[in-house]
This record gives structure tokens, sequence and C-alpha cells, in this order.
């Protein structure tokens, strides 16, 4: 009789302990609808599909590929689906053989697909495809070097390419409409360097922050480049104390309004101390040094240890006092990724992955001495989100703590969107579940929100989810998002699916 009333007891107490979080039930207000869903006959291991939300007309666009059934090379089909995820038409793409897509991006309403050759990576081919009408054309380049691709925008009708030449990084400008190439020499930096580039449509430029170090201090360049690759404008933000700026983003627009936002360093150049933020229209002082550079320390963030129990981060906060009031550094060590800034009514808003490199040790064993290290991806804890003014004044900032997020590859995991009321919805998929939060300046709120990914808008209808693999989300529209992947779905009678799945998730 003793053993239930100690697990009673365990129950009831256990549950009261510091550090034990509840899940919380949402209010009916706080759920998003998923209110549409698409469904391909497909599976991931014979097929993959690109997902490109349109938000200048509410569409989606996806690029299927599904490999030959027997033998052969894969067929490739564009397909455009209203706000409702209704089909508006198919479009087969007649791609060459051997060559296979690298990289996928829009601009407004096109569509751009790079495909590259198996064999000769200095063979390039292109589909552009207007969404809106259906029209597609294609075009061949020769680059003559050989590359890897990392990354590709567009801005007027123009790829930007970020490709790898030997150890350096440099960027490819393919104009579709006459065919031409060239290697921007503006942009030519070393492999270990950090580069971040906006294809900015309001100001019609293509805006690169690019990392200088020599091993103990970093400070950043500012390159803008017009969409037909002429250098337009370079200069250098570093800071004067023993501070190193790491990388960056800078705001979208005109010039009347040019913010820098980005993380630093006290000493070593691998992690980040904090967060910093400039004013680029402000002058430079007679030395050269720039008064507006504003520095937060991650210490001095109301949100950002969250992702801590409350015993340990208060430990944490106290010893920083300690180090702080005996004038000695507080080092942290935090690697972040920087998103793009979203525009705000009071200014910009800055969204940042925190993450860490994952190892596997593997003991050699049988009289050998050793250990060999594995690289096995990066695990992402949490999320900040903190909002600027047009200036780089810190107006507030606020955390998502992040629920079992690995990626093999750094990428981004959560997408955010701005609501009518002013708050901002962050969500990511998480297996079979949204993860969201919703946040509201600096006010608390909790980060177990989830709801389950339908499989039927039926309510009526009980289906299980399986397996689901290769899942994202992706910002679309208003307070709109779309989740997609692979899943395999389990009907009452038992008869299963395999699909590929869009499903709408609307936080208005």
């Amino acid at each position: 009789m003793k053993q239930p009333v100690l697990r009673l007891l365990l129950l009831v107490f256990g549950g009261l302990l510091p550090g034990r979080s509840q899940a919380q039930t949402v209010p009916a207000t706080q759920v998003p609808r998923q209110t549409a869903r698409l469904e391909l006959p497909l599976q991931s291991s014979s097929s993959d599909v690109q997902v490109l939300a349109i938000p200048e007309d509410s569409s989606v666009v996806l690029l299927v590929e599904r490999e030959a059934k027997i033998t052969g090379p894969s067929t490739f089909t564009f397909q455009k689906l209203d706000k409702d995820l209704h089909s508006r038409w198919e479009k087969p793409l007649e791609v060459p053989e051997r060559f296979s897509l690298a990289e996928t991006c829009n601009e407004g309403s096109m569509v751009y697909a790079l495909f590259q050759d198996d064999y000769l990576s200095n063979k390039l081919w292109i589909a552009a495809l207007n969404s809106r009408t259906g029209d597609m054309r294609t075009t061949t380049y020769d680059t003559k070097l050989t590359h890897s691709v990392y990354s590709m925008k567009a801005l007027d009708g123009n790829l930007f390419v970020t490709v790898q030449i030997e150890q350096h990084l440099t960027v490819l400008l393919l104009k579709l409409a006459s065919g031409d190439f060239q290697f921007l020499p503006a942009v030519y930096e070393p492999l270990e360097s950090q580069l971040t580039f906006l294809a900015d449509s309001v100001a019609k430029q293509v805006k690169f922050v690019v990392s200088q170090n020599n091993g103990v201090k970093s400070r950043l360049q500012v390159k803008q480049i017009s969409p037909q690759g002429k250098l337009l404008h370079s200069e250098f933000v570093q800071a004067e104390s023993n501070r190193s700026l790491l990388t960056a983003q800078l705001s979208p627009g005109d010039s009347t309004h040019r913010l820098m936002a980005g993380t630093y360093t006290l000493r070593d150049i691998r992690y980040s101390q904090g967060l910093f933020a400039t004013d680029l229209t402000q002058p430079l002082t007679a030395s050269g040094a720039r008064p507006s550079l504003r520095f937060y320390d991650f210490l001095n963030l109301k949100h950002f240890f969250d992702f801590m129990s409350p015993n340990r981060q208060a430990r944490l906060r106290q010893r920083g006092a300690r180090r702080l009031a005996a004038d000695r550094e507080f080092r942290l060590h935090y690697r972040l990724l920087m998103h793009d800034l979203l525009p705000s009514p009071e200014g910009y808003v800055l969204v940042a992955e925190i993450y860490f490199p994952h190892y596997r040790y593997n003991n050699y064993g049988f009289g050998f001495v050793g250990t060999a290290r594995n690289f096995d991806g990066y695990h992402t804890t949490h999320a900040i989100v903190c909002g600027f003014d047009q200036h780089g004044n810190l107006l507030w900032d606020n955390t998502f703590v992040l629920k079992d997020v690995e990626h093999y590859n750094l990428e981004e995991t959560v997408r955010i969107r701005p609501l009518p009321d002013g708050r901002y919805a962050l969500t990511y998929i998480d297996d079979h579940h949204i993860r969201y939060k919703i946040i509201d300046r600096t006010a608390p709120s909790p980060n177990d929100w989830e709801v389950p990914v339908q499989t039927t808008l039926a309510a009526d209808t009980k289906e299980k989810i399986t397996n689901t693999a290769s899942s994202d989300v992706q910002a679309w529209y208003g307070g709109r998002f779309l989740a997609f992947g692979y899943q395999h779905v389990r009907a009452p009678n038992w008869n299963g699916r395999d699909v590929f799945f869009v499903n709408t998730i609307d936080f208005e």
C-alpha cells in the first residue's frame, strides 16, 4: 500500500518543483486555424518538392521532382496553388540530362530554379517562371570556373548566386535578359568569412555585410551593389573598444533609414557576447569612430536566458554581477544565426537563433589510444526576438524556447509574421506538431503551445500520422504560414497513404 501513496506524493509535489514546466491550456483565441490542406501522392524516397510562398498574390508555387520508376532522368513540374491551396495549373519543366536542382528563389511573382551539371559544375541551367501567367524561359551558362553553389537571390530580373571558388566566397551575377554573367570582384572573401546579403527591391540594391578578422579582432564591411553588378558604396564598421563585430544584417529600404544590427564579442571571435546596432546614416567623428554604435550584452536582455531553469539563470546572473562589480569581464559563449531584419511600425524586429554544433565521440578500443570526434549536426536551443527603433535603440526583447530542434546543416527553424494587433506569431514544425508562441513585446508568454498537424479538415474523421519527414514552415502573408512535408497517414480502417502535404496555418 505504501508504493501507490509514494507515487501520488511524487506526482503532486514533483510537479511543484522549480524547473518542472507544466503544459498550459491554450486559450481558444490563441489557437491557429488550419483552413486548407493539399496532398500529393508522393514518397520522400522517390521525389522532392520545393515550396515557394508568393505573398504578392497570396499564392504558392511548387516545383515537384519525381524520380523515374525504373530508369531514366527525373521529371520536374511547376504547380501553382491559390490561397485555398487549390491547383490552378501545372507546367512540365524539361530539364537537360545530367543537371540537378541546386537552388530556388523568387522575386515578386517570378520564380527561379537553378540547375547545375552533375559532372561539370561550371555549367548552369536556369528556369524562370512567371507565376501569374505561367510563361517560362530558360537560359544556359558556362562560367568556365568550377564552383559550389551556396545560395541565390533575385533582384530586378537578375540572379545573385554566392559560390565557392577554391578557398574563397564570391558572387556570380547571372543576367537573364542578355544571357551574360560575371563574377563580382567587389565580393571575394576568404572561406572563413561570414557573409550575409539582402536583395533590397525597395532600394534596388544588393546589400552585403562581410566579416574581416586578423584572428584577434573582427570588423564588418558593407558593400552595396546595383542590379547590374556595379559597386555603389562600401564602408567599414568597427568598434574602438575591445569589442569585435562578428556578423550583421542591414535594414531594407531607402537611404533615409539605414540600420545595421548584429552580434559582437569581447575576445573569442567564435562566440557572441551580445547584440549591437548602429544607425549608418549618422556621420563619423573626426577620428573615424561611429558614435551611434550601441551594445547590448546578453546579460542585460530580459529574456535571453529563459531556456535555462530559474535557479540556473539566477546563478549565472549572480556570477556575472560579481565579475562586473570586480571590474572583470564575464565572457559568454553563444553562436547566433541571424534572420533578415523585419520592418515594424517602430523600426525593425531582429530574430536570431542560438545554436551549437554537436559531436559524437567514439573510443577506438582494442588497444588503440584516442577518441574520434565526428560532427553530428547542429542543435538549436532558442530564438531571441528584439525590437529596435530606426536609430538602433533596443525597445524590447523576448525569447522562444525551442524543443528538440536538430539539423545536420545550419538553417533557419523559426518563422515569424506580424499580427494585426501588433503582436508577433513565431512557429516551427516538430514531427507531427506545430509549435508556436505569441509575443507581445517583453511580456512573458508560454513556450509550449502546440497543435497537431491536421490530416483532414473533416472534424468527424479520425486519422493518425505515423511518420513525418522533410517538414518545414514558411511565412506567407498576413498572419499566415505554410506547413509542409512528407507524411504517412493511417486511416481508421488501417488503410495508409504516403503524401506530400501543404497545410495553411492562420493566426488571424
